[in-house]
């Protein structure tokens, strides 16, 4: 539950009782700040209760607006959840993501190598504007005619992103550099970042796409972080090419006003599930081609977790679903997007729907709130234990390979039988018989 720190003054006799009464409750009682998916997928949670306005909860599935003016005001008991880290923009903030790969990427390349550190060159030259307009321009000098991308560091869905090849298209950002801190005070300039555009996006049937994966981290300290095996492709409206930057339909897979369909159509917008696009890639590049690449992929999350691990707040209390965004060049390297706080969960399609549901479910399970795991699991429903204050490696096959062959516990793109696996992991809710 939670209250303002004003109103709440608990002393340790209270607070133990409390806990008592909290464990011999029969429901739990949640808050929701959105009215799509999840609030379909709690309210159909068995014992768990909506509450509203000033009402003590007990879950909270919040909009980063209200963590922003509620977090540090709020009292909160050993079994309460929320869905996000207090400063979860260190990861989600487009131009803080980048500030903490670099720094990330030195530590490694002064601490351990230039070889380990290489394994964080996954994002594209980013430079943050006005801030850093002159070391861009000095960048930009050095390959002219190579096209940039501008995206505002705290907006969604292609909103304000336009991409560019002459610096006269970004004068307005330099006079802006320019300002004294006071002025800046006066009005502040909304931030952009400057990002070299991936100029070779592999392409099928023409159409670039990126895409969507899931990561779930339960804590930072140490680092949990759960991968989730269904994702998809999301597919531009229209066939790419480099004649036109002007065209978001041809260089932006996420564009509010993007048209999905649940098959692939050519001639139309759409969203493939990630096993369909692993079979994809399998029938035309191989299987041991195919298996790099999503070593690559689960690189990125991790590398990109490990650079914000000293630098998120960890609270116990807390737990984030983050929506990351990849793109593959032709050379089937992988490319760090942005990572999303709040990845939509409005559903384009029935398909979508019901992936976006499963997901949900498998991370209240996840969270327990019913106390129903042991902590020691490697999988929940769609969900597999990638990193655990280390590695994960899968159990199958261990002694038939040996030591020297783990296998890493992540099945992305895999075949996804949760229902089964958690009739055998779960127990029944109380007073469901188990299926």
């Amino acid at each position: 539950m939670s209250k303002n720190k004003q109103t709440t003054g608990h002393k340790a006799a209270h607070s133990s009782q409390r806990k008592k009464e909290v464990e011999a409750r029969s429901c739990i009682r949640y808050r929701c700040g959105l009215t799509n998916t999840i609030q379909d997928v709690l309210n159909h949670r068995p014992g768990w209760v909506e509450v509203k306005d000033d009402a003590e909860w007990d879950f909270n599935w919040c909009d980063v607006g209200w963590l922003r003016e509620n977090f540090d005001h709020s009292y909160m008991e050993e079994h309460v959840r929320i869905c996000h880290f207090r400063n979860h923009y260190e990861l989600t903030r487009k131009n803080l993501m980048v500030k903490n790969l670099k720094r990330y990427r030195k530590t490694l390349e002064r601490e351990v190598g230039r070889l380990e550190a290489a394994k964080c060159d996954f994002f594209p030259r980013t430079f943050e504007l006005p801030s850093e307009y002159h070391i861009f321009v000095e960048e930009f000098k050095k390959s002219p005619g190579n096209t940039w991308i501008m995206k505002p560091v705290a907006r969604s869905q292609g909103k304000g992103i336009f991409l560019f090849r002459k610096l006269k298209d970004i004068i307005d950002w330099r006079k802006d550099g320019s300002r004294s801190e006071e002025q800046k005070d006066e009005a502040q300039v909304e931030s952009y970042v400057a990002q070299r555009y991936i100029e070779n996006p592999y392409l099928i049937a023409g159409r670039k796409f990126d895409l969507r994966v899931y990561v779930l981290v339960t804590s930072y300290i140490p680092l949990k972080a759960w991968l989730y095996r269904d994702g998809f492709a999301r597919f531009s409206n229209t066939r790419f090419s480099l004649s036109s930057i002007d065209d978001q339909y041809v260089h932006l897979t996420n564009v509010a006003v993007q048209k999905t369909a649940p098959d692939y159509d050519p001639e139309k917008g759409c969203k493939w599930q990630m096993q369909q696009l692993r079979w994809y890639l399998t029938a035309k590049h191989g299987f041991e081609t195919v298996q790099t690449l999503f070593k690559e992929i689960d690189n990125v999350f991790i590398r990109s977790l490990l650079s914000v691990q000293k630098t998120i707040i960890n609270d116990k209390h807390c737990f984030e679903l983050y929506g990351y965004d990849i793109l593959l060049d032709q050379d089937l390297k992988p490319w760090l997007i942005e990572v999303n706080a709040s990845p939509s969960l409005t559903a384009s399609s029935q398909e979508d729907y019901d992936l976006k549901y499963r997901l949900l479910e498998d991370t209240l399970h996840i969270v327990d709130m019913e106390g129903r795991l042991t902590g020691k699991e490697k999988r929940i429903g769609g969900f597999d234990l990638m990193w655990n204050d280390g590695p994960v490696y899968t159990d199958v096959g261990l002694e038939a390979l040996g030591s020297s062959c783990l296998v890493a516990n992540t099945h992305l793109g895999c075949v996804n039988d949760r229902e089964k696996q958690l009739q055998q992991l779960l127990k029944p809710f109380p007073g469901q018989k188990k299926t």
